[in-house]
């Protein structure tokens, strides 16, 4: 999808920030998808229930948006399922290994002025950049 949205880009980015300053306020907690994800194993069983409410709530909203308005997602990806994998498992890899991701990182972390995640975010972006550009450009 290339096509430039600014009205549904900017609820969309409205929601989000409003949905981290929530999660922010109510538990105390950053809404770093990967941190609540990866804190699902090895917590107690209360950590445990809103990890899992989080994650339920995340795709429920997910699948409840693709019942009503399908379109919304696009007509899927042109790219193969191993690649997709591949893509995944990379983008697993690199959220432990920089301790967040995008909505950690680059929503909560940066509203706060962290210099850890303002530092994360532009190199992730850096290398999103790069990848595209070798994807698109270089490979075909």
């Amino acid at each position: 999808m290339t096509e430039f949205t600014p009205i549904s880009s900017t609820v969309g980015g409205i929601l989000i920030g409003l949905s981290s300053l929530l999660m922010l306020g109510f538990n105390g907690r950053i809404a770093g998808i990967s941190g609540i994800v990866g804190g699902i194993w090895g917590a107690s069983s209360s950590e445990r229930a809103w990890r899992a409410a989080f994650l339920f709530g995340l795709l429920g909203g997910g699948l409840l948006v693709f019942a009503v308005a399908p379109r919304a997602f696009g007509d899927g990806s042109p790219t193969s399922l191993p690649w997709l994998v591949v893509a995944g498992l990379l983008v697993g890899f690199g959220t432990r290994t920089g301790n967040g991701c995008t909505s950690g990182h680059g929503v909560c972390g940066m509203s706060r002025l962290s210099p850890r995640s303002i530092a994360a975010t532009l190199v992730f972006m850096a290398v999103a950049a790069a990848t595209v550009f070798v994807t698109r450009h270089l490979v075909g």
